[in-house]
């Protein structure tokens, strides 16, 4: 009788099978980890975004709200100027108070974050619905259609936006601000999303993928949801990051010029338009709005630049 031999047994290792492949937002993940510089802006962000969420909170143990004003803060007998060093730091008020008014420059600059952010990520989240939407049919569909979009692209993009919108803020009088802030800058903004994604959609739909589901007899509107858009979103991803400081900018510098947020609403544009006139005698009042503006644009920019460079798969983080 003869016997047979047994079959070599495979390690464990072997047996399973190779280890999956990570997806590639884990791979992202992995490679933005390795950047220090992007979680020290992710950090940043979260910070000033949870400050902001937690304004009621934080005014209600400082004691002092956004619109309070305290006259035994300020001294009459030197212009209004506040009682004290560093612009009236003091147990009671910890970033001091605004002169002549007397109003809680902690409590405001909280609140003006809340105005800030809200009027980046609704303007960010805005141009997305637009640009992307435009840019996916425009480049999807081609033809008159992606000739019409393009056209009114071009006449947009043609627009000196700044003068246009400070235009359109000067005219539009009652109404809310923040509402109109985010429309008008929205309105000039989301031609450059939607060019970019017109030229990526138009290369995705020669992609083999594309062709075999159209072949398939899959229509037009299940294409784009489940085959374009998601090879999109990394583009998305880091235009919104990158936007968002440019819109947050924009906010202040319209306040600034007196067509934006409008007093009492506290806005940290407003506080630096007030602060201007007091950066000799008063340098706190003045540092503190252009300091949390200038930490949250360059956090954005460092976080999108390591975004865009994680994202790409041809980077040299991998």
């Amino acid at each position: 009788m003869t016997t047979t031999a047994p079959l070599p047994v495979e390690p464990a290792a072997d047996r399973q099978g190779a280890q999956a492949p990570a997806s590639p937002w884990r791979s992202a993940w992995r490679r933005l980890r390795r950047r220090p510089i992007a979680l020290v802006g992710l950090g940043i962000i979260l910070f000033f975004v949870l400050t902001a969420l937690l304004a009621p909170v934080l005014t209600a143990i400082s004691g002092f709200g956004p619109t309070d004003t305290d006259k035994h803060a300020i001294d009459p007998y030197l212009g209004g100027l506040p009682r004290g060093t560093l612009g009236g730091v003091s147990a009671r008020h910890w970033l001091g108070v605004e002169p002549m008014l007397g109003h809680d420059v902690f409590a405001r600059l909280l609140y003006g974050a809340q105005i800030s952010l809200l009027v980046a990520f609704s303007a960010a989240l805005l141009i997305t619905v637009v640009g992307v939407t435009l840019g996916v049919v425009a480049g999807y569909f081609g033809g008159r259609i992606d000739s019409v979009i393009s056209r009114f692209m071009d006449v947009m993009m043609s627009f000196p936006s700044l003068i246009f919108m400070i235009a359109l803020l000067s005219v539009v009088k009652n109404a809310n601000r923040v509402v109109l802030l985010i429309v008008v800058m929205s309105l000039f903004t989301w031609p450059y999303i939607a060019r970019v994604i017109r030229g990526q959609t138009i290369s995705l739909k020669h992609r083999e993928y594309v062709e075999a589901a159209r072949a398939s007899g899959t229509g037009s509107a299940r294409i784009l949801l489940t085959e374009i858009l998601p090879n999109l979103s990394s583009t998305v991803i880091v235009y919104i990051t990158l936007a968002i400081p440019g819109l947050i900018g924009s906010e202040a510098g319209l306040t600034y010029l007196g067509v934006g947020v409008r007093p009492p609403t506290p806005s940290w544009g407003q506080m630096i338009t007030d602060s201007a006139v007091y950066y000799k005698v008063d340098p706190m009042f003045f540092a503190l709005p252009c300091t949390c503006l200038f930490l949250v644009v360059l956090a954005f920019t460092l976080l999108g630049d390591a975004l865009r460079d994680a994202l790409d798969p041809k980077g040299g983080l991998g």
